[in-house]
């Protein structure tokens, strides 16, 4: 049995692009001779599809494009995943598609509902399990988290007789470390049932999320056997033959390379989020305030392979309290990425501000304030230009400076997509080399990656005036955000009290900040916005 798994760039809401993409790949598996052919989770409609899910209107025209491909690949049994009403409920569905007709429709049984996942919200469970024969196989249709909880499908599926097959159609958002988590689920599943598993995923970014597709095949001995490539659209085809008491799987076309290690997995993951949430959003081009500083070299960098040199431009916003060698850093590495650069000092303009607000009492041209009014005079700079010209405003700030609420509100906050959100600075600093590898020539110039850290909101500041040194803050964030662990549990780990508790401190009083900040792309287990949901006014000390 040839099966095909198509995994494609679904665009949410977008059921007609969606279905024609559909209908190319259909005819790719056909001239390619395939028996089965398999598309995502909800690939009608994309995922997530939201609040949409509430629109009656939104799940009939689901069911209209399911049907007019039904009508239209008769040829292969073919696989399509949408959004479902049916009889008072909505289903995340897989309709098998044989005949011209819709011949079986399998509903989703497990309803992930953590992190970004809300499918109990908007889904009912399915009850009843999907077999097809497909050339003399049995198949068991399943969606994506059904098959991460072996002993339920084991139940599940009691009554299925022997399977040679399990199909997956799966959205599997991105995070490091996904892949091969997913990977050893995947192998744990085919050995569990002693079959092969074919596992098809979505490919592309949707607002905060990116899908690195990845789709894959595993033999009944749990070997992942081939791949499709990483962060790209691709039609994966392997051969699934049943052969003594196991299930093989044979490549059938040479094997897609695969992302060099974890920086560079999420280098393609940043790149392809902000290519699609630019493009897919209408946008031409993007603009960003280039400091001559690390995040905004790296974020320039990131949006010029997203969506080339020449829909990128790059502003440098100058006071007195920029040095000439940042300066000339911001020109540098706009000259080496190609893009259009422009200076606009602020200087004088700071000075008229300034000067009106020094009738205010309390005012103080040496304070917080000041310093924070010349990124919101840059920001009102960049949000004035994107009104004009129409290009998206990029922010630059990362995730360890935006955990602790080193930003500035209506300043260096704020744009349309913060490329860099979910970055912790210590990393930052390993994709600017990494991009440098790649490109094997000096795209970020070692002046940048070298220089310490500074916001240049006064003379001679440095991030460590307010901030610990990166390394340590980094290991404060990663305990305190991503694993919940308490003050006590980090400090009894041996990481220096004071710190520990200044940090937690700013962490939490900066939630409204976060709340106030653009969209950013998810590439860490636990991002801000959907996986950490925090209230604001919060009185809770442990």
């Amino acid at each position: 049995m040839l099966v095909a798994l198509g995994q494609f760039n679904a665009v949410v809401g977008d059921l007609n692009g969606n279905s024609e993409k559909m209908r190319k790949i259909y005819d790719e598996a056909l001239r390619r001779n395939a028996d089965l052919l398999c598309f995502c989770e909800l690939a009608v409609c994309g995922y997530p599809p939201e609040d949409l899910l509430f629109k009656e209107h939104f799940l009939a025209d689901n069911r209209l494009i399911v049907e007019k491909l039904a009508s239209e690949f008769t040829e292969i049994t073919t696989v399509v995943g949408f959004a479902e009403s049916h009889n008072g409920h909505n289903y995340n569905s897989a309709a098998v598609l044989q005949n011209g007709r819709i011949a079986k429709i399998y509903r989703k049984g497990r309803l992930p509902n953590h992190g970004v996942f809300d499918e109990q919200r908007y889904f009912q469970a399915g009850t009843e399990p999907a077999i097809i024969n497909v050339s003399g196989n049995n198949i068991a249709i399943t969606i994506c988290a059904d098959i991460w909880d072996v002993d339920w499908l084991d139940d599940f599926l009691k009554n299925a007789g022997q399977l040679q097959m399990i199909l997956n159609l799966s959205c599997s958002p991105f995070h490091t470390g996904k892949v091969k988590r997913r990977q050893k689920i995947i192998s744990s599943c085919a050995k569990k049932f002693n079959c092969a598993v074919s596992y098809c995923n979505l490919v592309g970014g949707q607002d905060e999320l990116v899908f690195d597709g990845v789709s894959c095949f595993a033999d009944s001995t749990g070997k992942i056997v081939v791949k499709a490539k990483a962060f790209q659209e691709d039609l994966l085809l392997a051969e699934v033959t049943a052969a003594g008491s196991g299930v093989q799987v044979r490549a059938v076309e040479p094997l897609a390379e695969q992302p060099s290690d974890s920086v560079d997995e999420i280098y393609r993951a940043l790149v392809l989020g902000t290519k699609d949430y630019v493009e897919k959003n209408g946008f031409e081009k993007v603009l960003l305030g280039l400091s001559g500083g690390i995040d905004s070299a790296l974020t320039a960098a990131v949006a010029t392979a997203a969506i080339g040199a020449k829909n990128v431009i790059g502003i440098t916003m100058p006071t007195r309290f920029n040095s000439s060698e940042t300066i000339a850093d911001a020109g540098k590495i706009a000259e080496n990425l190609g893009i259009e650069f422009m200076a606009i000092p602020i200087e004088t303009v700071l000075g008229q501000f300034d000067g009106s607000l020094q009738k205010v009492a309390g005012w103080n041209s040496e304070g917080v304030g000041y310093e924070n009014l010349q990124a919101r005079i840059r920001g009102t700079i960049l949000m004035s230009l994107s009104n004009s010209t129409g290009a998206l405003v990029l922010t630059s700030g990362n995730k360890s400076e935006t955990a602790v609420g080193y930003t500035t509100l209506y300043g260096d906050t704020a744009g349309g997509f913060a490329v860099i959100k979910d970055v912790p600075k210590t990393l930052v600093y390993k994709l600017a080399k990494h991009i440098n590898k790649i490109n094997d020539k000096e795209i970020i110039p070692a002046s940048i990656i070298n220089r310490p850290p500074s916001a240049e909101l006064r003379a001679n500041q440095k991030d460590t005036d307010s901030l610990c040194d990166y390394d340590l803050l980094d290991k404060i964030l990663l305990g305190y955000i991503e694993q919940d662990k308490s003050a006590k549990q980090l400090i009894k780990s041996g990481l220096p009290k004071e710190a520990v508790k200044k940090i937690i401190s700013l962490v939490d009083k900066n939630e409204y900040k976060r709340r106030q900040s653009p969209p950013g792309i998810k590439i860490t287990p636990k991002a801000f916005g959907k996986d950490r949901r925090l209230p604001i006014t919060n009185h809770y000390k442990p």
